[in-house]
């Protein structure tokens, strides 16, 4: 789903204007982007947490020449999912667009038939 889908969806649940609907999830949007960047933890339970990870500077070692090189050190979002969506996605197998379900495999008669005498 993209941004512009999601506007679409939210404006149709709400009987929103598209506008409104775009400035109201523009405004969200600003709101854990600020948060983050003032290293604050987010936390909306039962969908997971975003917070900021901080990682050193190192040593790192260029995989063509095989040149050590120095990585800076840097921060970074991180999204931890959360126990419920975590269930319902894994609970919940459904059909998608990119990979269709199989339909349930049913062995033929044929091969659950035993040859009589062998067991």
């Amino acid at each position: 789903m993209t941004k512009s889908e999601l506007v679409e969806h939210i404006s149709q649940l709400q009987k929103l204007p598209k506008d409104r609907a775009r400035r109201l999830l523009d405004a969200v949007f600003d709101c854990l982007l600020q948060a983050l960047c003032r290293d604050e933890r987010i936390e909306i339970r039962g969908f997971g947490c975003f917070e900021t990870r901080h990682y050193h500077a190192r040593k790192g070692r260029n995989p063509r020449t095989g040149a050590s090189v120095q990585v800076k050190p840097k921060r970074l979002p991180y999204f931890r999912v959360g126990k419920e969506l975590r269930k319902r996605i894994s609970g919940g197998l459904q059909t998608t667009r990119e990979l269709p379900a199989l339909a349930p495999v049913t062995p033929s008669p044929s091969l659950l038939e035993t040859p009589a005498g062998k067991r």
